[in-house]
């Protein structure tokens, strides 16, 4: 990267650029700068020099900003790694989660995940991810056979459950490539090989469809999506499967709970984390109870 667009913002516009895709040819990371002042800062790394466009772009973004972006050549280097390089571990459950910048001991009974930063999303800092890791690692004690981590990012939502449910079948899908590649890389760096990979958007992909239904589904992605998703999510659920759902504002929680509710689904618990929800909803059950619990 050969630019830095750079912008002050909000933590909740932080928290929603973070999860947005980015403008294309633009790498986007947000930084906190004054915890007490709420000042929060994004910085937009792009390969040339940013053309009055995609500054206007990002501009939006953050509509709180003031002034234009602050434009900057940098010299070229992995400005992506570098400046996440100084993230210290995080611990939920039996997970830690850490980068080679802070390594750490795997817990008793626990596992640690090496995740760089990378061009995807779910290092496990951002509160969504970090909940629903937690939301998993209270799930330990349940039997799942068939799991898809739907919006994977980095793999480490679908790599928990392999531990978890070391007999099950997980597969991770993505919308983005590079996300898939970054999970690949990341399965390889933590010895992780019962994951299978598919880039896809939404569910309706045949290689989805062909190992449904499951009886555990993760998404940790957008309310909008996960709103526009509710009826085929539950279509490729099994007869009372557990749904995490993340990425959703605590304000978006009440439209998501209902859309999924329209699709049969019930709310079994909710976690809010600052101003995000993370939700365990229950598919409906058919008239015989059955359920798939032939999992570890």
């Amino acid at each position: 990267m050969s630019w830095r667009a750079t912008l002050p913002c909000t933590r909740t516009e932080a928290e929603l650029v973070g999860d947005a895709e980015p403008p294309e040819g633009a790498v986007l990371l947000v930084t906190e700068e004054d915890e007490a002042a709420g000042r929060w800062r994004l910085d937009a790394y792009l390969e040339g020099e940013p053309d009055p466009a995609m500054l206007a772009r990002l501009a939006a973004l953050v509509p709180s900003a003031a002034s234009a972006p602050v434009v900057e050549r940098l010299e070229d280097q992995d400005w992506v790694t570098l400046s996440q390089a100084g993230l210290e571990p995080i611990r939920e459950g039996r997970f830690v989660v850490h980068t080679a910048a802070y390594p750490v001991e795997t817990p008793p009974g626990g596992r640690a995940f090496l995740i760089e930063a990378a061009q995807a999303f779910g290092t496990g800092h951002h509160e969504t991810t970090a909940g629903c890791l937690a939301m998993l690692d209270g799930l330990a004690g349940d039997g799942f056979a068939d799991i898809v981590d739907l919006g994977t990012g980095t793999g480490l939502l679908a790599f928990a459950a392999t531990h978890l449910w070391p007999t099950a079948s997980v597969m991770a899908t993505d919308i983005d490539p590079v996300a898939i590649a970054v999970t690949r890389e990341n399965a390889e760096r933590n010895g992780v090989r019962d994951v299978r990979l598919v880039v896809a958007d939404g569910t309706r992909d045949p290689a989805i469809a062909a190992a449904a239904p499951y009886d555990l589904i993760v998404a940790n992605i957008l309310a909008g999506p996960l709103i526009a998703m509710a009826p085929d999510i539950a279509g490729i659920a099994a007869p009372g499967a557990t749904i995490v759902l993340a990425g959703l504002l605590a304000t978006q929680a009440d439209a998501v709970i209902d859309a999924y509710r329209d699709a049969g689904c019930e709310l079994a618990q909710g976690d809010r984390r600052s101003d995000w929800t993370i939700l365990r909803l229950t598919a409906p059950v058919d008239p015989h109870g059955d359920r798939k619990t032939d999992g570890a």
